[in-house]
Formats: C-alpha cells, structure tokens, sequence
C-alpha cells in the first residue's frame, strides 16, 4: 500500500531534514541515510524517535504537502460551526462547507498520518535490537523511546477512525519499496481496540517528567496517554475508563488552569504553559502555517456569524462584561481567527498547536460524570471552567443536575468556546450526535446544520447528514487507484 511510504523515502531522512524543529530536537543523523549500520546506538534511536515528532511539524526533504496540523484543523473544524471559506478559498474548501464531500479533494488525503504511523512502526519494530549493539542502552531509556512511539501512533489511528470510520490497519514498518503492500480496510471498533492497546503498553513505560518543560510539554508523557485515553474512552462511550483517566492527571498536581488575564501566554510567549499537556513546538525552523490561513489579506477561513452571536456573544448593556476567550481568540471586527497569531508575523509565527490541555481534561471527565448520572459534579467542574474564562451570564444555560441532556449540551457549548479553532469542534458533535446510537442526531449535529449551512443547501445537507455513513469522509481517490484492496466508504459509493 503506497500511502505508507513514499518511493525512497526513510525514516532518518526527515529527523536530518527536521533535527532543529524544535527546542528539544537536537539529535540527527550525520547522513540522513538508514543503513545496514543503523540501530546500533542509543543516539540513532533517539533520532528515530526525533524524526517522528517532526513529521508531525514539518515535511521531509522532496515531498509537497499540507503540514500535518493542518489536516487536523480542516478534518475537525471544516464540517463544524464556527469557521467558513473566506471569498480567497479554493473549491475544496468550500465543498465542505456545503457538505459536498468527493473523493478528489485533496483535504481527505490521509498520507501525513500514515507517514507518521510508519516511522512509529519503524521504531517499534526495530528499538528492541539496539540494546545488543549498545549496551549504554538502558531497558528503562528504551521503555520510554518505545512508549512515544506506542502512544504517537495510537493518536494517528485516532484521528484516522473518527475521521475516515474504516481505515487499513498497518502495525509493522515500511521501509523500501519491497515491503509495500495492499491492505483493506480494518473496522473501526477494531482500530479502536487497538488505539487502546497501545495506549496500555506506553502508559507504564512512559516517563513522567523528562526534566525540562519544553519536553515535558512537546513530547510524550505518562500524562499525555492519560489525556489521549480519556478522549478515546468518551468517544468509544466508556465513561467509567474516561474518568479514571482523567483523574490520574488531576491528581498529579503537576497542571491548572491558567487565569484569565494570562490565556494569551496558551499560544504565545513560548507556550509550554502550566495548563499544557502535549503540544506541537513550531519554531523558526518550523513555523505554524496559521497566519496565512487565518490573519493576512489572503487568508482561506473566518469566523461564522455564530461565534460572537451564540457562542461567546456579546453583552450590549454592559461593554466591560466579556468572555476573554472571545475578545482574545477572535478579532470580531474582522471575523478573523488570531489564536494562533498573538505575537506572530508572516515572517515569525511560532505560536504552537494544542493537543491537550488541563481545560480538555476537565470538560472530558465532566461530560463522563454527567452520562453516568453524576450531573451535580459534571456541572461543578463547568462552572470552573467557566468562571476562570469570564464567560457571560447570556451563555448559561443552567440545566438542572438531573437534565442529562441539558448539561450535555451546556458541555458541548463550553467546549466550543473553549476550544474554537483547536481542531475538536467536528469531532466533539460528532460525538455528542452519535451517543447511544445516534439517539440526539437531531438535536446536535442537523441543528448545526440549519445554523451554518447556506439555505438553499440545507435541505440536501440534511438529507446526506441523515445517513450515518456521511459523517465520515470519503476515501482518497489516489488511495483507491493504487490500493485496489481498498473500497471506498459506503455513503460515496
């Protein structure tokens, strides 16, 4: 299957092309070749486990595509309600928009993840050999080399199953055109399982603290399974497991939440806030491509009129009442996304992409207490949210602690302010839709859809949103035509 290796493309190449992408990306190969003489050394692991941190900031010499943060912003927020093509976007942009979605856009492209999954694979497969070549090599260090891998590729399939549904399932490496094959498609609730079973064998051998907090932040730690567990429990709707893994981060002491004057520093000043989990480090040498998407003259997306109209709003009587996330997040005058722009220039935009946060983990065991009947103490942990972000009295909602349905939807709003632009709000409907087998459809995702979607297309959108097959995107067309064991997703049929 070709979506896994690119010809002549090998997994130290991209740690040489992208050694200095980060603060802690410093170990890379003196040739960028992997040879026979490969794995022989605890320093060559370290850049093989390098280069897998940096495919996901950057792209290795010779290949042109998006950056991988940028499939994750249009796969989770494109679909959703609180952005929209802006009269500079191409075609593929705006197909999503109308809930057009074809196999010849090149946004469902699932190559980068892929990409990344195999040097995951490459690492897994081959770390366990270095030890007897290297004797310096700890069981301990190679534990935790082996647990960024586990848990980076569980992430990946994360992502590919809530977005694609089926994907093929692919767990040992790509490395020459020998060993590329054909696979089919795995069913979801199988790549689920095994999401989970990698998260389990990284959690334990997974490192605490690597000592420094740019690391502790932009690799991945105990803390940063946890969080992915707790995500991929509450999509799978195992809100005991969910809970438990959100408390194992709550009861580390080591995150907060950041008070409102100081939510700029999320996403500027460095990041590595004490409210971060697990981000993306951009740097000179890897910058974020968000300026241009979101804050020049040529920018792709803008705000929808619903983000300041229904999901932070605007207090009219009372100009000093704001919702700092809206007056900091968003530039309403200009219906422009400044999250991933404060402090950053066309020239320097640094500003790095959250995957987790202390926030994410609250919300999460908050939405896990309140489907297994614990509304007092789902909305306990909201209303601290709310009251550190100064959210408005108009957004309230003030369900009563037995109103599951109410509290999940008051959850489902807060994640919205709390996480716009962050590539969740997809993903988040969806989830919330889809909750005992689709009970809410029409109360979460076709209300969004009557709310975005432009009138003279809601009534198609409707109908494709109807089917629970639309929700997931079509396979690529460059993946079909060169994996002919692939089928493409019953709903494009």
């Amino acid at each position: 299957m070709r979506t896994f290796l690119y010809k002549s493309l090998l997994l130290i190449a991209l740690a040489g092309t992208l050694g200095s992408c980060s603060k802690w990306l410093e170990l890379r190969p003196a040739d960028g070749i992997v040879g026979d003489d490969y794995w022989k050394t605890k320093e060559q692991l370290a850049a093989a486990v390098t280069g897998i941190y940096a495919s996901m900031i950057g792209l290795p010499s010779g290949v042109s595509d998006r950056l991988q943060v940028e499939y994750l912003f249009m796969w989770g927020e494109a679909r959703a309600d609180m952005i929209m093509p802006t009269t500079n976007a191409g075609n593929e942009d705006i197909d999503i928009y109308n809930v057009n979605l074809l196999s010849t856009n090149s946004i469902f492209s699932w190559r980068s993840l892929y990409r990344t999954i195999n040097y995951c694979n490459t690492v897994i497969v081959n770390a366990p050999d270095v030890p007897a070549n290297d004797p310096t090599l700890t069981q301990e260090k190679l534990n935790n080399y082996l647990s960024e891998a586990y848990a980076i590729r569980a992430l990946m399939y994360f992502y590919l199953a809530r977005s694609f549904g089926d994907v093929p399932l692919k767990l040992t490496a790509t490395t020459s055109d020998d060993d590329l094959v054909q696979l089919p498609k795995t069913p979801q609730a199988d790549i689920l399982k095994q999401v989970v079973a990698d998260l389990a064998k990284a959690e334990p051998m997974a490192v605490l603290t690597f000592g420094n907090r740019a690391s502790d932040k932009g690799k991945i730690t105990r803390y940063t399974i946890n969080a992915i567990q707790a995500d991929v429990y509450l999509w799978m709707e195992q809100y005991t497991e969910c809970i438990t893994a959100c408390d194992k981060i709550i009861s580390s002491g080591k995150f907060g939440l950041l008070t409102g004057v100081n939510l700029p520093n999320l996403f500027s000043n460095g990041g590595n806030t004490n409210e971060s989990i697990f981000e993306l480090q951009f740097d000179a040498q890897a910058q974020n491509p968000f300026v241009g998407m979101f804050t020049n003259s040529r920018r792709r997306y803008q705000i929808t009129p619903a983000v300041m109209e229904t999901i932070y709003t605007v207090d009219y009587v009372n100009s000093d009442s704001i919702d700092y996330r809206g007056s900091l997040w968003v530039n309403s005058g200009a219906n422009a996304v400044v999250k991933y722009s404060i402090n950053a220039t066309a020239d320097a935009s640094y500003n790095h992409w959250m995957m987790y946060r202390y926030a994410d983990v609250l919300l999460m065991k908050a939405e896990a207490l309140n489907q297994t009947g614990s509304g007092r103490q789902a909305l306990d942990i909201l209303y601290t949210v709310r009251r550190r972000s100064h959210a408005l009295e108009q957004t309230d909602l003030n369900p009563s602690e037995e109103d599951t349905d109410g509290i999940a939807d008051f959850i489902l709003q807060e994640r919205g302010r709390e996480f716009a632009f962050e590539g969740k709000r997809w993903y988040d409907i969806l989830r919330n839709a889809k909750r005992e087998n689709y009970r809410r459809l029409s109360q979460v995702l076709l209300s969004m859809v009557i709310s975005t979607v432009p009138p003279e297309r809601q009534q198609t959108a409707l109908n494709k949103y109807r089917d629970f097959n639309s929700h997931y995107f079509p396979i690529h067309i460059y993946e079909l035509q060169t994996d002919k064991n692939l089928v493409q997703n019953p709903f494009y049929q």
